[in-house]
């Protein structure tokens, strides 16, 4: 039995023990068989490390820019849902140890503290995750009060227009607590979901009509409504990339959404070269999904990702230890890439190279010479 984290997979197991499995099973399951929740962390193991030796790593630098705002490591907090089923306090603990770390917090749309709350916590960078509903004018809104509470971009989810088969969600008949409600749309019919027959989260989907018809041509809409720049979060393939830098996105986030939508879609990590290779440079490009270690975002880095975005990590930490739980998640990880960085050769984020890493694909290419 785990006692004490000394990585963020043990915040897993210790969060294992003290959430309600119904809790439990909503963070940490994915869709259907959960294939694709396994190979998000699984395609990490299959790409190694090509070490420099002989180089100067007395100090390390980590400190990088997203979209203009410096933070201290290319690692940021992805947006989650329901946070308050974790830890009372929440997403406004989690928005203060991530600006406690100096990076920045996305809060998800499904928060259980609202846009406004999360802002008392004091300063700090935080972007806003977005889901485009039927009713426009309720995205307006949104966007509206996240400008003006002074966030800095939005994350626009793409891969979900339907809401994945999560069985386990069905089977414990998942609803939320009594003192957990979506904080941004209270007042909202479906800002509080009774208890209903298979999952309040299925039918929250339902109530509130996430749009299915929502493509690109939304993208340029939602440009005349806010000046606020939006990363792309749920592209998986250089067509998508094309047309989302042609479409006026202004960054993109590799991901599947932790495996929650569609199962046997690809691993993040193994979709990013070929999304990188697309971009050419012309946005950042951001990956999600399967990060528990810092060697994990040493990869993502040598393969050409701006930054990382972590979700589940801080859910389990945050349920076992509250916000100092989430800061030291954000701490080991960074400490983790520290000694990733100093043992491969580069002492600094600009000197990691694809160079550091090899592949399947690397080694099969080399096989057939």
């Amino acid at each position: 039995m785990v006692l004490i984290a000394t990585n963020v997979c043990d915040y897993k197991e210790l969060a294992k023990q003290k959430l309600p499995r119904m809790v439990y099973d909503y963070y940490a399951l994915g869709a259907e068989d959960q294939r694709t929740v396994r190979e998000n962390k699984e395609a990490f193991s299959r790409i190694q490390f090509r070490p420099r030796i002989l180089i100067d790593v007395s100090h390390i630098y980590m400190s990088t820019s997203v979209l203009g705002y410096n933070i201290s490591m290319p690692i940021m907090v992805a947006p989650t849902a329901l946070h308050k089923m974790a830890h009372p306090e929440g997403e406004l603990a989690s928005a203060r140890a991530a600006a406690s770390v100096g990076t920045i917090m996305t809060l998800s749309s499904c928060s259980s503290y609202s846009i406004e709350e999360i802002n008392s916590t004091g300063p700090g960078t935080r972007f806003f995750q977005l889901s485009v509903y039927k009713d426009r004018n309720l995205v307006q809104q949104v966007i509206g009060r996240a400008e003006k509470a002074g966030y800095k971009a939005i994350v626009l989810t793409v891969d979900a227009p339907w809401l994945g088969r999560r069985e386990a969600d069905v089977k414990n008949r998942f609803t939320l607590p009594p003192n957990v409600v979506l904080k941004n749309f209270e007042g909202v019919d479906f800002g509080n979901i009774d208890k209903v027959t298979d999952s309040s989260f299925a039918a929250y989907y339902d109530a509130c009509q996430v749009d299915p018809s929502l493509s690109w041509k939304d993208i340029k809409w939602l440009q005349t409504i806010t000046s606020l720049p939006i990363l792309m979060k749920g592209i998986l393939t250089a067509e998508d990339t094309r047309i989302a830098i042609e479409s006026g996105a202004a960054g993109i986030i590799v991901s599947n959404h932790g495996g929650r939508q569609l199962d046997h879609a690809p691993a993040t990590i193994s979709c990013l070269e070929e999304v990188v290779g697309e971009a050419k440079g012309r946005v950042p490009v951001f990956l999600d999904g399967g990060i528990r270690r810092g060697t994990d975002v040493f990869k993502a880095l040598a393969l050409g990702a701006s930054g990382v975005f972590i979700g589940r990590p801080v859910l389990f930490a945050l349920a076992v230890d509250g916000e100092a739980g989430v800061r030291k998640a954000l701490q080991m990880l960074k400490d983790e890439l520290e000694v990733a960085m100093a043992l491969s050769g580069c002492a600094s984020l600009k000197e990691i190279t694809r160079g550091h890493v090899t592949t399947e694909g690397d080694r099969i290419r080399r096989s057939m010479l």
